[in-house]
């Protein structure tokens, strides 16, 4: 079973900055003003919570909640998500997080192969998750749609970069 052991510091940091930039990218894909983006970013803290929880959750994905709750691994994936988009325009951000997911995926496909589809299913349950939150289009919570056109299609590339489509 992997855990963060089976991987370098930097892969490590890596898989962490893979977690957080599945819900990034489909935030980036449509922001959906304030209450939108916290919407989403609980939707993605709740799926870390549930991932700890979770009988079906692999030694690996428990280890990267893990890391999550101590300051230590929330650091290093921001600020290891935050050099990968450093300079990047708004348009940009989207892409950037998407193949930071590939790189995690990619990484965990080459160390830890057992636990790749659990761990690939996650990150697109992440990013599911998150265009599931927040209506789009509406007003003060009225009409728009669960989830719009471009989170869908930020879902999807997400699906294809973890070679799940």
């Amino acid at each position: 079973m992997a855990d963060k052991t089976t991987f370098t510091p930097d892969e490590w940091n890596q898989l962490l900055q893979g977690v957080m930039a599945a819900g990034i990218a489909v935030t980036a894909a449509e922001p959906s003003g304030l209450w939108g983006m916290l919407k989403e970013g609980l939707a993605s803290s709740r799926a870390l919570l549930q991932a700890k929880s979770d009988t079906g959750s692999t030694q690996l994905m428990t280890a990267i909640v893990e890391s999550f709750e101590s300051s230590e691994g929330r650091n290093a994936a921001r600020d290891g998500l935050q050099a990968a988009l450093k300079g990047a325009k708004s348009g940009e951000i989207k892409g950037k997080c998407i193949e930071v997911v590939r790189r995690a995926a990619e990484i965990v496909d080459a160390k830890a192969p057992a636990e790749a589809p659990a761990f690939k299913a996650w990150l697109l349950q992440i990013s599911t998750d998150v265009a599931e939150a927040s209506k789009e289009g509406g007003f003060l919570g009225f009409g728009g749609t669960p989830v719009s056109e471009a989170e869908k299609a930020t879902v999807a590339e997400i699906s294809s970069a973890l070679k799940l489509a």
